[in-house]
């Protein structure tokens, strides 16, 4: 391959490393968030049996 003087950035065809593993204060499984939602919805369904206008 000749050198032409123009320089292309590598590829790494979408895959970069910025670490292994993040770390977070809040670790929370898929399952938590999914149980806390159904709460949450729970809760707005109830809420006009518990208070009602």
């Amino acid at each position: 391959m000749a050198n032409t003087g123009i320089n292309m950035p590598s590829g790494f065809g979408g895959l970069m490393r910025f670490g292994e593993e993040y770390s977070s204060k809040f670790n929370l499984k898929p399952a938590h968030v999914v149980l806390f939602v159904i709460l949450i919805v729970l809760f707005r369904i109830a809420l006009p049996f518990i208070f009602p206008i």
